[in-house]
């Protein structure tokens, strides 16, 4: 049975959620991972499209399915995301109620 290295089991927290956006929307927008901040508003700073948004969401159910149980992104939630911190917010609030689901 393969080791999994990577996968941490412990809660989340916000700079945690923060970090792995940060790294996949570096990762998306070709982007140097610095420019990506709480702050940032998607589109008008960071130059994401939807696309890139739908490509982060996957990516953040792909790694955060793997630690909470039932973690997923409501598509018609994306129209409220302006900003990173947004979006911490919003996957912090569905871990809570994906945890508590479980």
């Amino acid at each position: 049975m393969p080791a999994e290295t990577h996968v941490e089991r412990g809660p989340l927290g916000p700079d945690d959620v923060l970090a792995i956006i940060r790294e996949r929307l570096a990762e998306i927008l070709d982007i140097d991972e610095t420019l990506v901040m709480r702050e940032s508003r998607f589109s008008e700073d960071l130059e994401a499209d939807s696309l890139a948004l739908i490509e982060l969401v996957e990516a953040l159910e792909e790694e955060l399915g793997e630690r909470t149980v039932g973690f997923s992104v409501e598509d018609e939630d994306l129209v409220d995301l302006a900003t990173v911190g947004d979006a911490v917010d919003y996957v912090m609030a569905r871990l809570q109620v994906a945890s508590a689901g479980s």
